[in-house]
């Protein structure tokens, strides 16, 4: 006969401080992400200062033209907000155009850095326009009840620091959308969701 075994009684705080050394998975719902990409996200992006004044009417001769196709643009646009620019501002003086990304302005309206605190406060106060990408969400129903979708976004960008510079916004946009000028959508809830 086998000899049985009695499980071990743990405590309460022996309960409590192991699920604290767990790691803890959060999961954002793709309704909570909208809230915030529609806060952060522009209709307008500054890409390539190299990309010049391309009329766009596919000319085989185009400077502009790229040699798989399509073109060196200098900026794009979109009818909806697109894109979480990479870049807190940015300047192309050759073509005359300049453009200071809404999270420059919003979320580092006071300083240099934010604690996760003033950067939750912050983008819950920027305006909310619907998306391109995500599911829908009218502005009317994209209050942010919930503050944890913003503190993961926080997390990601700050890394284990407890400041996020502008700096290092910068830097963490630009690496979650894997080296382009502009987090869009897709790279954006993959990034949240890993």
């Amino acid at each position: 006969m086998a000899p049985t075994t009695i499980p071990k009684i743990r405590t309460f705080t022996q309960l409590h401080a192991d699920a604290a050394a767990t790691e803890i998975v959060t999961t954002v719902e793709p309704k909570e992400a909208v809230k915030i990409f529609g806060r952060l996200a522009e209709k307008y992006i500054m890409l390539d200062s190299s990309g010049g004044m391309c009329c766009y009417s596919a000319c085989k001769d185009c400077e502009y033209r790229l040699p798989g196709g399509g073109y060196k643009m200098a900026d794009q646009s979109a009818a909806r907000p697109k894109w979480i620019p990479s870049y807190e501002e940015r300047v192309f003086e050759s073509v005359g155009k300049e453009h200071a990304s809404a999270w420059g302005k919003e979320v580092f309206s006071s300083g240099p850095y934010v604690i996760k605190e003033e950067f939750v406060e912050r983008v819950k106060g920027m305006k909310f326009s619907p998306p391109l990408g995500g599911p829908y969400m009218s502005a009317s129903a994209a209050g942010i009840e919930d503050d944890l979708a913003l503190e993961t976004f926080f997390d990601l960008l700050a890394g284990e620091k407890e400041r996020l510079t502008k700096h290092r916004m910068s830097t963490r946009i630009k690496e979650i959308a894997n080296g382009n000028e502009g987090l869009i959508w897709s790279d954006f809830m993959a990034a949240l969701s890993e």
